[in-house]
């Protein structure tokens, strides 16, 4: 189904870069960033919002210890850390 007129995203689009990103998009912003375009009207936000929730599941709210996507995350802020420090 067509959620985003303007952009022609399907539910399908937007399930595919929730789950093929590394940095769990959970926002309508994040998701066309991710679909490489760009918010025109808005009106599809909503139901972006509630399609990123579903494809999450349980990490919609915060990730548990136990979720991959948790580790991810840790992992990658770790190191941007680290890079900060590098650099400073």
């Amino acid at each position: 189904m067509i959620v985003c007129s303007c952009n022609v995203l399907s539910d399908h689009d937007v399930r595919s870069a929730v789950e093929s990103a590394q940095d769990l998009p959970r926002s309508a912003k994040q998701i066309y960033g991710c679909l490489g375009c760009s918010a025109e009207c808005g009106r599809c936000a909503r139901t972006i919002k509630t399609i990123i929730d579903e494809a999450l599941g349980a990490c919609a709210e915060a990730c548990c210890s136990g979720c991959p996507h948790s580790q991810t995350a840790a992992h990658q802020h770790v190191h941007g850390v680290l890079a900060l420090e590098t650099v400073a």
